[in-house]
């Protein structure tokens, strides 16, 4: 069985990274006055088919949840993460709801 994804948030990047070897995955973040900008996630070849991509939206959304902020997914894997997993329906910004067609 494989391990589970290690997440970490590291605010000097403002990065949610997991770390394979030399790698990084990461998904950007930028906090903003009541909600988290989620702008863009790179996941590196070595990652896929391990769900890195998945962790590092559950690591966000946790984080955002946990803090009673908004998300606004800007990046369109986390985008499309959210319209997967109605239980995270409502952690998204109002205004950006319909951008999601949710």
């Amino acid at each position: 069985m494989a391990e589970p994804i290690q997440v970490v948030m590291n605010e000097a990047t403002r990065r949610f990274e997991a770390t394979l070897g030399d790698e990084v995955a990461f998904a950007e973040y930028e906090l903003q006055p009541g909600a988290i900008l989620l702008p863009h996630t790179v996941v590196p070849p070595a990652f896929e088919g391990k769900g890195v991509g998945s962790g590092l939206a559950k690591a966000a959304l946790g984080y955002a949840r946990e803090q009673g902020l908004m998300v606004r997914p800007a990046c369109p894997f986390i985008a499309g993460y959210i319209k997967k997993h109605p239980e995270t329906h409502d952690l998204v910004d109002p205004a950006w709801r319909a951008r999601l067609e949710l």
